[in-house]
């Protein structure tokens, strides 16, 4: 078991934790993005918001996996 996370006895996929990550920065981002006025900008705003998220979390597989190996 060697790529999973250790929570507890809980072995719980890298996959999920970085999700989990995900989901919290993209909900301060929207709300970053929200104040400072961007979503006037927007065409239709929860596509907008989903693929932030799927950014972000590439993003953060990406850094994960450079980290890991």
């Amino acid at each position: 078991m060697i790529g999973e996370i250790d929570v507890y006895g809980l072995f719980v996929p890298p996959l999920l934790v970085l999700a989990v990550v995900a989901w919290a920065v993209s909900a301060l981002l929207r709300r970053g993005l929200r104040a400072v006025g961007a979503y006037g900008w927007v065409w239709h705003p929860p596509l907008f918001d989903f693929a932030l998220y799927v950014l972000v979390l590439s993003g953060l597989a990406g850094l994960w996996s450079a980290w890991t190996t």
